[in-house]
This record gives C-alpha cells, structure tokens and sequence, in this order.
C-alpha cells in the first residue's frame, strides 16, 4: 500500500529532515511539505536539508488554502510539525500564536472533512507539563500540570492538544498520535535553548540547579518516521534517557556562568530578547529555575525501541558541532565540583 504524506513546518530543521526521510521510503508514494516560507535548500543559494522528492507547497496553514492541498492531493497521512516555540523575527507573539492554535485549527478542520486521511501525527512539547516547585520527580502522560500555563508556546501547545483531543473523538477512524518532544539538540537544532548554551556568559537563576532532558534531532526524526507508518495512537514521551542537570551542561560546555536572583534572570532576558539574542519566553524561565522530567517509557514499549542518544550524549553532540566540547567526562566534572566545594567556574 502506497502513502500520500502532508508534512507542515518544512522551513524549519527538524521538519524539512522529517519530509526528507520519508520521502525515501519506497511504501510512500508522495510527500508534499507544506510552510509558508520555503526551506532553505530551495531559497537562492541552496543550503539546509535537501528534501528529495518532496514536493514543497507554499501555503499559510491560517488559509483554507491547506484544505485545498489536502483534498487535490489525496493526504491519507498528515504530520504536523509546524508549532513554533518562539516568534519569529519581526513578528510578535500573537501572530506565534495565530500560527500554531489557529493554523492547527485550520489544519484539524481539513483533515475532518477529508475522505482519505487516516493518520495524523502531532509535534507538541514537554512544556505543556509547565515547570513549578511543586511538581512530580517525573510527569507520566496520564500527569496534569501543577499549575496552569497561561501565557507563550507551553499555552499553544496545551490549546493544540485539546483541538487534538476533539478531532480524534469526532473522527475516530482516524489514527492520532501527539508526541510530546523535550528539548530537541543536536548539529542542525537552532532553538532558544541551544542558543541560551551558546551564550558567552550563561547567566542562572541563583539558587537553582534545574533538572533537563534532550532528545536527539536523530532519534526525534526517527520517532516521526515510524509514526508516520505505522499505527500508534494515543499521547507519548519523547525524549533520550536520563536528566542532567543545569551546572553540569553549563560545566560541560565551558562557559562561564553568571549566577543572578530571579528578577534579575527575567531583567537579562528582557535585554536579551529584545537585542534577538535568546527569547526568554515564559516556560523558558520556568525551565531554568525549576527544570522538568518526564517518563518516556510508555513511547518505548509501544514501539519496542529506544533512543540511541542519551540526554547527556545528545547534549555532547551538540557541543561537539559547537565547538564547544571541552573533553572532560561528566563524572570528572562533578567529582571536581564535590572537592572544590560546589562549583566550578571558568
């Protein structure tokens, strides 16, 4: 059986790998990518991710334009990619916003009334957990969050698993799948957060030592792939296995750290955000004080595969396409820590 695959949020990295792969797949007939900027190996000049044989449709998932594409191509599979986690430069948050609630909304409505999709496959985030004091050691799917987002990408994504939700009881004989992704890393992942690592001076929230996790572009992309063949309903994990904590990224890349009070992070990242240095959204700066964990063990026996990159090793290979990479083991750094009293510092 052949497949017709939609992939929206081409332009981007993750996304344009996620078309690229599957558009090797020889059970897959056609993969048409979707965005509304083209992906940056077919702009003048070339570079980024080449696509293959996807087929890349300029179109505002806003539109009804997408209904179009949808119905002109017999779509049986849609993968949405295209939730974006911070603005775009010279765009604020409401056109963010109206990107990924209303275009996921447009999108929904279009797979609703299509007589041929049967598979949709969502790409949210962890964020939607939130990240306070009072949460568990590690959130489960089944988890509600400790408190409520009310505002930036952890409030989209929340909004766009409810539309989810309701697709998936008004179409039943759809196949849904939301993938709730950690932090991606990797060579190609351009993000806040990777950009936050790249700073020359790290700044932290004193007082604080949050627990991350990563998942790797490689294994993300892989998670995709197998979602988009193959039959997996239900809300899942993504991410490598185990946590590091926020010293132990900062120690391992090298950079100095600035440790500032809270008011003073969210100063910083005011600054920051408005020179398009790193957007400081919301979640972020949850992130950086309380951190969060989840449990991807569900994803991992529904597939009966794991990830081959660890948090830790997805984070390394990060910094080695940085050039960041100082070299040392992880356990090195922390014994250092212990016999220096707590901190090493560059």
């Amino acid at each position: 059986m052949t497949h017709t695959v939609l992939v929206t949020g081409v332009s981007r990295h993750v996304g344009a790998r996620v078309a690229s792969v599957l558009a090797t797949d020889p059970d897959i007939d056609r993969v048409i990518g979707v965005d509304t900027v083209p992906p940056s190996s077919l702009a003048r000049g070339g570079g980024g991710v080449a696509l293959g044989r996807t087929e890349f449709v300029r179109v505002d998932l806003r539109s009804p334009d997408i209904a179009r594409v949808i119905a002109a191509a017999d779509i049986d599979t849609v993968v949405h990619m295209s939730l974006v986690s911070a603005p775009s430069k010279g765009a604020g948050r409401s056109s963010m916003k109206e990107h990924n609630v209303i275009g996921t909304m447009q999108l929904l409505a279009a797979c609703q009334r299509s007589a041929t999709v049967r598979r949709v496959v969502v790409r949210s985030t962890t964020a939607v957990y939130g990240s306070s004091p009072h949460d568990p050691a590690v959130f489960t799917e089944d988890a509600e969050p400790v408190e409520v987002q009310h505002s930036g990408y952890a409030k989209d994504a929340s909004e766009v698993e409810s539309y989810v939700r309701g697709f998936a009881r008004r179409r039943p004989d759809v196949t849904v799948s939301t993938l709730r992704f950690a932090n991606f890393m990797g060579p190609g992942v351009d993000s806040p957060l990777t950009r936050y690592f790249a700073l020359p001076v790290v700044p932290t929230v004193l007082g604080f030592d949050p627990r991350l996790q990563f998942v790797h572009e490689d294994d993300g992309v892989e998670v995709l792939r197998r979602m988009a063949l193959e039959d997996h309903p239900g809300t899942y994990n993504v991410t490598g296995d185990g946590i590091m904590l926020l010293s132990q990224c900062v120690r391992r890349s090298g950079r100095p750290t600035l440790p500032v009070p809270s008011p003073a992070f969210r100063a910083l990242g005011d600054l920051a955000r408005s020179a398009g240095q790193v957007d400081y959204s919301p979640e972020q700066l949850g992130l950086m004080s309380y951190g969060r964990a989840v449990e991807p063990d569900r994803l991992a026996a529904e597939l009966d595969w794991r990830p081959k990159f660890t948090t830790a090793s997805a984070f390394d290979d990060f910094l080695h396409s940085r050039g960041m990479f100082g070299g040392m083991p992880l356990a090195v750094i922390d014994w250092l820590s212990t016999v220096l009293g707590g901190g090493v510092r560059r």
